[in-house]
């Protein structure tokens, strides 16, 4: 019987188009499940192309209800309709996020705006929001070079972690090259495909 292809989604938010860890660290990753699955469809979204903000007529056009809508609120609304069935079909995520003054690159904030979509990947119930999407696994791969990954200071890892879990992404792998240096590049391609092979052994 022939396996199902995994689904593979594949974000950068790295400025750097050249000479950058995540970058590198989230081909790595693809690279090891495209191995390990053998059939694989990837989608790559790179937000260093330029990434649009949310503005008043998104937001009038996302609070309006879909059947009251009209062509310029359907248009308003094209390009995150599309990044969210790109989540919705993807099996796998895979995120390069390097850390910058603290958190994640506004590029990637911007694509979380995109992605939040009530009644599309999250629903309010009488008990607070609830993810609507499930049976994903997200692998986020990050670089710093002064924040400590963890400590008190690092506001991106913790948010990034919240914000796949408000839309039901909970099997979150974090994988840091701490000190941006060739032993941390090591380390995380380790536990890269430590992980990834656990993965394949689970499926």
């Amino acid at each position: 019987m022939q396996l199902k292809a995994v689904n593979i989604l594949e974000i950068n938010a790295s400025a750097r188009k050249t000479g950058s860890i995540t970058r590198e660290l989230a081909g790595d990753t693809v690279a090891a499940l495209s191995d390990r699955h053998g059939r694989v469809n990837i989608k790559r979204c790179d937000l260093a192309d330029g990434f649009p903000l949310v503005g008043a007529d998104w937001i009038e056009a996302n609070f309006t209800p879909e059947e009251e809508r009209s062509a310029a609120h359907d248009n308003t609304l094209a390009f995150s309709d599309m990044l969210v069935d790109e989540l919705i079909e993807a099996d796998v995520i895979v995120i390069g996020a390097p850390i910058y003054n603290f958190s994640i690159p506004a590029s990637l904030k911007a694509w979380i705006d995109m992605i939040a979509r009530a009644r599309k990947t999250f629903r309010y119930t009488k008990n607070g929001p609830v993810g609507l999407l499930s049976d994903k696994t997200a692998y986020v791969l990050v670089a710093s070079g002064g924040v400590t990954v963890g400590s008190a200071a690092d506001f991106a890892t913790p948010y990034l972690r919240h914000a796949l879990s408000f839309v039901g992404i909970t099997d979150v792998e974090v994988i840091a090259a701490q000190g941006a240096n060739d032993e941390s590049m090591d380390n995380a391609r380790a536990k890269i495909a430590d992980l990834i092979h656990l993965t394949a052994e689970v499926a």
